[in-house]
């Protein structure tokens, strides 16, 4: 059985093919595509499950196929680039990304990544989860609680809001902007105030020297992370 569709469009011989080979022998099956213009018609035709777009394609390049295809699709994008740049990221995400994914990386971690987004927008239909398990921590959405060993720990309102927002985008990567927007409301743009509240909730929610769920993205914002680090690189 498929685990799913998967466009990659990589203009890069060597990783377009390294791309497609571990990704089918995971169960995907993949088209693949080397450049921006037609990658935009082949989204349209075929409506792949998640694609993997490549920033840095010749002529009509990934973050310009983004904006074209989010006119008319709101289909999983996961960015790929050898750029850092805190500037690149940030425009991706709000260009519509899912996610943004820094070369050299890990095989486990793109197909952590890709499991993710996949169950985000394959779930989003489902019937409302109310108890979510991290760690050793359990999280009542219904009821707005976090115990641990049965024991509440007790947050603020917006503690507890910026926690679902982060369980609802586990694994994406999300702006200040985001974050801010989705907890506070629009008007508010001041990444400091993000900064302290996520520095609370890893202070309740976490013992020091345990592994940082609400991870860092410098210049960025923040991510979810839930799954283990992977071994094997790519890129």
């Amino acid at each position: 059985m498929s685990e799913g569709r998967l466009m990659v469009v990589e203009d890069d011989p060597t990783m377009q093919r390294l791309l497609k080979t571990q990704l089918m022998a995971r169960g995907y099956e993949v088209t693949a595509l080397d450049n921006g213009r037609d990658a935009v018609d082949a989204i349209a035709e075929q409506e792949p499950d998640l694609v993997l777009l490549d920033i840095g394609l010749p002529g009509l390049d990934g973050l310009e196929v983004c904006r074209r295809v989010r006119q008319w699709s709101d289909g999983p994008i996961i960015l790929l680039s050898a750029q850092d740049s805190p500037v690149t990221k940030t425009t991706a995400l709000e260009l519509g990304a899912d996610d943004y994914l820094t070369k050299p990386f890990h095989v486990g971690e793109l197909v952590a990544r890709i499991r993710a987004v996949l169950r985000r927008v394959n779930g989003s239909a489902a019937a409302p989860q109310t108890t979510v398990q991290i760690d050793d921590l359990c999280v009542d959405l219904r009821r707005r609680q976090v115990t641990r060993n049965g024991v509440e720990i007790r947050l603020t309102k917006t503690e507890f809001d910026l926690l679902r927002t982060f369980m609802d985008s586990a694994e994406r990567a999300l702006t200040y902007q985001n974050l801010l927007d989705a907890v506070w409301g629009q008007g508010y743009n001041d990444p400091h105030l993000v900064h302290v509240h996520v520095c609370n909730l890893r202070r309740k929610l976490w013992a020091p020297g345990t592994p940082a769920r609400i991870a860092a993205l410098p210049g960025i914002g923040y991510v979810l992370r839930l799954g283990a680090a992977p071994a094997e690189e790519m890129g």
